[in-house]
């Protein structure tokens, strides 16, 4: 009786290890699936490549001779949603992982741009410039249905991007003096309901500040803006306090994408037409190079 004990506790054992490696392996299977995604013009125009998160493994999924740009995942990195000129003017598209199944989502004489799929997939974020009062947010479903504006106004807006409960959107918002008629007036950050309704503003420094992002956990915001004519990246809390200065040096940096646990921040870094693609670890401040090529690699976004 007692051998029929032990025999059973060590095929339990076993069966304990098994399990236990199994639940290993998948955890870094999923790590290494993790992918991102840029836009380069390593090709002779700007395509979406995607790479593994150390740079290797590089693929051309758009492979157009038309001009793409801005790849955003959707929740569940089933697609990625871009915008193309592949069809005379900038409009929306999704496609799958492989570059196959492309559809367009949008049809209309403006230019729509910057998609930006909801947490829940069901709708999708994008400035347009329909309303042919200056370029505001809209937002339709995910079939590129049912078309809405969220803001209506003659200030330039760009960069959205959703909390990741959905309930809110954040943004760029220009503020001109009525006298600077210029593009590069003081774009600040802000913040409103997914309805477009209580917009604040949330950034106070001086220079443009662009393309916010949400951490995967919604309590900070990483951006990108200017001080003294320098680009770098910048962090804060999600209600606009404890303003940290993330690189701060004299190279170009911009358009920043969290990683999926909240470490990492892959962006774009450059000057003078050469730009590559970098990732900073945001706690120790580790720089990786992805990318290194001459020409532009820009615009990264980290798969969910």
């Amino acid at each position: 009786m007692d051998r029929l004990l032990i025999i059973c506790f060590l095929l339990a054992l076993i069966n304990s290890c098994k399990d236990s490696k199994t639940t290993d392996s998948k955890v870094t299977k999923n790590s290494t699936e993790e992918k991102i995604a840029f836009v380069t013009n390593r090709d002779g125009n700007s395509e979406i490549y995607l790479m593994d998160v150390n740079g290797e493994n590089l693929q051309n999924i758009t492979n157009n001779n038309a001009l793409d740009f801005s790849p955003a995942w959707a929740f569940d990195n089933s697609k990625l949603f871009f915008y193309s000129k592949r069809d005379g003017n900038a409009e929306i598209y999704s496609t799958d992982s492989h570059g196959k199944a492309v559809i367009r989502l949008t049809n209309h004489p403006s230019h729509d741009v910057l998609p930006v799929p909801s947490p829940n997939g069901e709708f999708i974020l994008f400035m347009s410039e329909r309303d042919s009062l200056s370029k505001n947010i809209y937002v339709m479903n995910k079939d590129g249905s049912n078309v809405k504006a969220l803001t209506q106004n003659k200030s330039y807006e760009e960069s959205p991007d959703w909390s990741p409960d959905g309930q809110k959107i954040i943004f760029t918002r220009q503020l001109r003096d009525p006298s600077d008629t210029s593009h590069a007036a003081n774009g600040e950050i802000h913040i409103m309901n997914a309805d477009g309704s209580d917009v604040k503003r949330l950034t106070f420094k001086d220079g443009y500040d662009s393309g916010a992002k949400f951490s995967p956990d919604g309590k900070s915001i990483a951006f990108y803006g200017s001080t003294n004519n320098q680009w770098d990246l910048f962090i804060m809390d999600s209600n606009g306090t404890n303003l940290i200065n993330l690189t701060n040096d004299a190279i170009e940096c911009y358009s920043p994408d969290w990683s999926p646990n909240g470490d990492w921040l892959v962006y774009t870094a450059g000057s003078k037409g050469n730009y590559n693609i970098w990732k900073i670890n945001i706690n120790t401040k580790q720089r990786i190079q992805l990318t290194n090529t001459t020409g532009r690699n820009e615009g990264p976004a980290w798969s969910n």
